[in-house]
């Protein structure tokens, strides 16, 4: 017999894996991108911490803006000489 607090989703032998750094890594430049499968999608609501994909965002960002500002200013310097 199973015990009441025991349910099939929480066995341990059917954990589900969390999503490792390269797969949030991944998922977060596939959705600033627009291109995440709903499959994916799911699965990472389903077995991701949103405090993960948040961080990873946020890093993403401003590396992007980062990214942005040097290459106008290399841009602007070029066209001035």
């Amino acid at each position: 017999m199973r015990e009441p607090s025991e349910s099939p989703e929480q066995s341990p032998q059917q954990a589900p894996k969390r999503p490792g750094f390269w797969s949030v890594v991944q998922s977060v430049l596939a959705a600033a991108f627009g291109v995440q499968s709903e499959e994916k999608r799911q699965k990472d609501f389903q077995h991701g911490r949103p405090g993960d994909y948040i961080a990873i965002g946020i890093v993403f960002v401003i590396l992007f803006i980062v990214t942005l500002v040097l290459i106008v200013r290399s841009v602007l310097s070029s066209a001035g000489q």
